[in-house]
């Protein structure tokens, strides 16, 4: 079978949670190079426009979720390709007795619950058109959780982690792919605030975050954090049809971070 990867993407809908900044806008650019009609959401309009249609949204809560679906269902008519990649962690350092109930609870609605209400809303009409793929990006602290400084978020990945294997099982057979990514450390603006949180909490230096984080992932072998473009090259193959036969897979991206096979 041959592909055009230029255009390997032509007359296909698809939808980037968080698309307005980091690997979110870099899996954006990646789709609409690939000729993609692509839905961007997030809470704030991105400050530039690349082609992406965007829905003001807050998936953290139910009637956020719903406001996407309806609007993608009546302006697109359906979705081809979910790329659930909104997440992140916003809680204080310091570990277990420094978290609120409420802390768990955003985490888990950010990471987890908003990706379960996409998928819900989507399902049934990739189902009924047997076809269409959903890609969870999850973390490597499913693996590796930091405890001193993101315990929730990496409670709430693992959860996305299992969530995502156990759709797969369920829809694959009707037509839909399931995919999890899981990267490792991404050099984004949310990781440059994470820095300053843990610098902050623990009376330290960027640098010394910086490190600390290095050392609590037990060191990245290839010498850095990932680039947003690496996350996103890796998405647009898994979404393409040069990746039809690829289901219920998690597929890490963290220059050799996980110290296991």
């Amino acid at each position: 079978m041959d592909f055009n990867f230029e255009n390997e993407l032509e007359n296909k809908i698809a939808l980037v949670t968080g698309g307005s900044k980091g690997a979110g806008k870099a899996i954006t650019d990646r789709l609409l190079k690939a000729g993609a009609t692509v839905i961007i959401t997030a809470r704030n309009k991105p400050e530039e426009n690349n082609g992406a249609h965007f829905i003001a949204a807050d998936l953290s809560k139910p009637e956020g979720t719903q406001i996407v679906v309806d609007e993608v269902i009546e302006k697109f008519g359906r979705l081809d390709i979910l790329v659930n990649n909104m997440g992140g962690s916003e809680t204080p350092g310091g570990g277990f007795a420094a978290l609120s109930d409420q802390d768990w609870e955003t985490s888990f609605q950010i990471n987890l619950l908003a990706p379960v209400r996409l998928d819900r809303g989507f399902l049934p009409g990739m189902i009924e058109n047997r076809a269409g793929v959903i890609i969870h990006i999850a973390s490597i602290q499913a693996k590796l959780p930091l405890y001193d400084s993101t315990l929730p978020y990496a409670a709430a990945k693992a959860a996305l982690v299992n969530y995502s294997k156990s759709l797969s099982n369920e829809v694959s057979p009707k037509g839909v792919r399931v995919l999890t990514v899981s990267p490792g450390w991404i050099m984004t603006t949310a990781s440059e605030r994470m820095l300053e949180r843990i610098a902050h909490s623990s009376n330290i230096t960027i640098d010394q975050a910086h490190k600390s984080v290095m050392d609590g992932l037990g060191g990245i072998p290839f010498g850095r954090p990932a680039w947003p473009k690496e996350v996103a090259e890796l998405v647009g193959f898994l979404v393409s049809p040069r990746a039809a036969y690829l289901t219920g897979t998690e597929y890490v991206i963290d220059g050799g971070t996980v110290p296991t096979v």
